[in-house]
Parts: C-alpha cells; sequence; structure tokens
C-alpha cells in the first residue's frame, strides 16, 4: 500500500514514515498544504494521512479537495484532542476515520489497514479471482490450493494488479507505487519487467492461470481472459 502522511512536524512524520516502512508500506511525506496538493497531482496513493493543522493551508479544504479528485484514497484523519468539531466536519466531508494525537503507532497503522479493506476488500482480509486467493493480513497468494512463495515485493505487485484489474497501468505507475515517488526519476523500469515475469512463473508452476496482460510500449493489465 502507498502512503502519503501530511504533517508538519517532521520528527512525528519522520517516525511514521520509519515505522509504517517496517510495516511494508511505500510511505512518502508532505510537510504542507503545498506540498500535499503537488504530491497528490503527480503521484498515485491507496491512503493518506491527514493533519488538519497545516502552516500553509486548511486541512479540511485539502480533505474536500482529495475527495472531489481522488475519491478512491482512504482518508485517516490525526488530529489533537480539543479538536472535536474539526474531526466531525473531516468525516462529514468524507473521511474515512479519525485518530486523535498523541497516538501509537501501531494503532495508527491498524487504522490504516481497517480503512483501506473496508474501501477496496468490503471489509475482508480476503480478495478472490478466479482461481487466485489474495489474503492482506498473512501476505500470501495461493493459487489452486497452493501458496506460492512470494517475496513482498511480489505480493505487493499482484495486489496492485489486482486491485487495478481491467485498468492499464504504466510500468512507471507500478515502480512509484510499489518503491516510492523518488522512481520518477529513473533511467528504466526494466526490473519492472523482471518481477512481472517472476510472478508469472511462479503463477504457472503452481497450474494457475495468467492474468497479467502485456500492453506493448505501456504497461500491464490484469484481467480475465
Amino acid at each position: 500500500m502507498k502512503l502519503l502522511v501530511i504533517e508538519d512536524h517532521d520528527q512525528l512524520s519522520a517516525n511514521i514514515r520509519t515505522y509504517l516502512h517496517g510495516e511494508g508500506y511505500v510511505c512518502e511525506v508532505a510537510g504542507s498544504y503545498q506540498q500535499a496538493v503537488e504530491k497528490l497531482y503527480a503521484y498515485q496513493y491507496d491512503l493518506v494521512a491527514l493533519d488538519l493543522m497545516l502552516p500553509d493551508g486548511n486541512g479540511l479544504d485539502l480533505l474536500r479537495t482529495i475527495k472531489e479528485n481522488w475519491p478512491q484514497i482512504c482518508v485517516l484523519i490525526i488530529s489533537a484532542k480539543n479538536a472535536l468539531d474539526d474531526k466531525i466536519k473531516g468525516l462529514d466531508l468524507g473521511a474515512d476515520d479519525y485518530l486523535a494525537k498523541p497516538f501509537h503507532l501501531a494503532e495508527l497503522n491498524a487504522r490504516l489497514r481497517a480503512i483501506f479493506r473496508r474501501k477496496n476488500q468490503q471489509g475482508d482480509d480476503k480478495i478472490q479471482f478466479e482461481d487466485m486467493e489474495l489474503n492482506t493480513q498473512t501476505f500470501e497468494v495461493v493459487v489452486g490450493g497452493q501458496v506460492l512463495d512470494l517475496t513482498r515485493k511480489e505480493f505487493e505487485l499482484i495486489q496492485y494488479l489486482l486491485l487495478n484489474q481491467n485498468r492499464v497501468l504504466t510500468k512507471q505507475s507500478i515502480a512509484e507505487h510499489l518503491w516510492g515517488d523518488y522512481m520518477d526519476t529513473a533511467d528504466s523500469f526494466d526490473f519492472v519487467y523482471q518481477h512481472i515475469k517472476n510472478l508469472r512463473k511462479k503463477v504457472a508452476e503452481a497450474g494457475g492461470t495468467d492474468y497479467i496482460h502485456t500492453v506493448y510500449g505501456v504497461g500491464y493489465k490484469f484481467k480475465k481472459g
């Protein structure tokens, strides 16, 4: 999962980034309203953790912008304990949940995973697609009753493809989603092809169907047939 943390306290955002990276997230940080807007327009995110108190703008206005332009993004408000009115307004504007400061990073992780499951997996830990089952809690993919021996990045790759089935995903968007925004400066995305190749091989060895279709000159599409 790819997360944008919008928080102006550098130490807190650094702690969040370090912790969630260890939990398997690709985590980016924006320290201001303007920087957040620039990142949102330039890159794709699954989740946003949004502090309402930003130095150059109102977090509620930013929330409204997110919901108008990227309604698929899950938003968790992180706010001060005494900001009850703002939290209520945020939920009314479409935020998926809120978490009062100070908070434990483990709870932040649990809240983020819960809202992602609710929005993308109907609250279920498992995603079923034809003969393939993906479990987001155990990080396992089962094909024909056999658990695939996947690396963490291979699991994240197949999850990203599956959640965006029938959509063409460019190699650059895949690279940025799985490795971070800085990948937009990469000279080549050949490593994406190698990961796709390894994934296809492991699915085939388990007797599964290859649902990853190459869109030549562009990227890949996950679909039936």
